[in-house]
């Protein structure tokens, strides 16, 4: 059975959550390989609509094994809420649930670290949730993280905790001028946390290579998107975890050779959320009409997205890093009624036409988008299920993305909710839609 994983091809909120859920149903496991609760997939299914920070979408069909991967950072408070919320509205999450025990934690100092650097970087700030992610991720590097098995060994915990507050602490004095952190309330909150969390901890990488022994179909799952790895992205404006498909094999423990497929999630235009370059960013009248067609605010913070048209040179090496065998194009139905569709083909700067994505973060910043204009459509492609329903105009749109891309187009959607999805080819089956 076929190993797949999803990656966002531009910087994140492409609807991968809505891709996730749609070929989760043909997967017996769905796993989460990087990333923490800065990042959100909303699903609107037949039941209602439902946001997911860290738990899998997957968790909304039955009997599906969803894991968070050794490669996130998780937030036990807003991971347990998380889960008392959807099962507030009768989605049974712990039956289903396990987490690695090498994921790192967040804990409150990593909250406060980040919030305080971000204030002191001033025109330079990343536009970071506030959610601690980066310095989590920092202390991973840094080799004085803490683990969810530590949590699971208070005796430990507490040393490691002890060692870093000592330090914490003083930056917290000398540097933010701010008040000490409690050790006792951190460690006493937290052994709570863990022995509620206990029994969903385990050995992913034993556990998932097993069932791929024993052919059953994994579904990775990113977060983010290509543009904010922090390898392969437009650093450093980027996440703190590598959102690439090579990701997926890092946070998981299981190898790329057992990965059979990726499929890459792109909007039939572009967003991004935060500061950073973004050369096809539509200021004004245009932008706002995309960024309100589209429902285009954050699912974790509400942050409104800067909005622009379809980027093909951002997308072209979203194909090459991740090695994607096929493509989702979803939020077709927002350029409905545009008269023409724009796509930016390469970028102009100094005279010089770049058509793979250039090394320096000047060039990023200030070329010029080069765009084909295509003819737009006035029959509406909104709730179309096959391909052929589709006006001429919006096939063109489809066949040029695949031409510059040089992948394949193997799903369209075209509205919000799950049926509203063209299924060309579905990687999770051998037969064709």
């Amino acid at each position: 059975m076929p190993n797949i994983i999803v990656v966002g091809t531009q910087w994140g909120d492409e609807g991968k959550g809505k891709i996730v859920h749609l070929l989760a149903k043909d997967a017996d496991v769905i796993v989460r390989y990087q990333g923490g609760a800065n990042a959100g997939h909303t699903v609107i299914d037949h039941r209602a609509q439902y946001t997911f920070h860290m738990i899998p979408s997957g968790i909304l069909h039955p009997g599906k094994t969803c894991i968070l991967g050794n490669g996130m950072v998780i937030d036990p408070a807003a991971l347990l809420e998380e889960i008392e919320l959807l099962e507030s509205q009768q989605i049974p999450v712990r039956e289903n649930f396990l987490i690695s025990h090498r994921a790192h934690l967040i804990l409150p100092y990593h909250r406060a670290i980040e919030r305080a650097n971000e204030k002191l970087k001033g025109p330079r700030r990343i536009g970071t949730t506030g959610r601690g992610i980066g310095p989590s991720y920092a202390d991973k590097m840094g080799r004085t993280g803490i683990r969810m098995c530590d949590l699971l060994d208070p005796t430990g915990f507490r040393k490691i905790l002890e060692a870093n507050l000592a330090e914490m602490n003083l930056l917290f004095n000398r540097l933010y001028d701010a008040e000490s952190m409690d050790l006792e309330k951190i460690f006493e909150t937290y052994c709570g946390y863990g022995e509620r969390l206990k029994s969903h901890v385990v050995d992913i990488s034993l556990l998932i290579n097993d069932l791929i022994d024993r052919s059953k179909t994994v579904l990775f799952e990113g977060a983010q998107g290509t543009h904010l790895d922090v390898d392969h992205g437009t650093y450093p404006f980027v996440t703190s975890s590598s959102s690439t498909a090579g990701g997926a094999c890092t946070g998981t423990g299981v190898g790329p050779t057992r990965i059979n497929e990726v499929i890459g999630v792109t909007k039939a235009y572009t967003t991004r959320v935060g500061s950073g370059p973004f050369p096809t960013e539509l200021l004004g009248d245009a932008g706002n009409g995309l960024k309100t067609r589209g429902n285009e605010f954050g699912a974790t913070t509400g942050r409104p997205r800067r909005c622009g048209w379809y980027d093909a040179v951002a997308v072209k090496y979203a194909v090459r890093v991740n090695g994607l065998s096929s493509l989702a194009v979803t939020k077709l139905d927002v350029l409905d009624g545009e008269p023409e569709i724009k796509l930016c083909t390469s970028y102009l700067y100094d005279g010089k036409h770049y058509t793979d994505m250039p090394l320096n973060e000047a060039i990023i910043n200030s070329c010029e988008p080069v765009y084909e204009v295509l003819e737009g459509w006035e029959t509406p492609t909104s709730g179309a299920t096959l391909y052929q329903e589709l006006p001429e105009p919006a096939k063109r749109f489809i066949e040029r993305v695949e031409v510059l891309a040089g992948c394949k187009v193997d799903i369209v959607s075209t509205g919000s909710r799950e049926n509203e999805t063209i299924i060309i080819r579905n990687p999770l089956v051998t037969e064709k839609q």
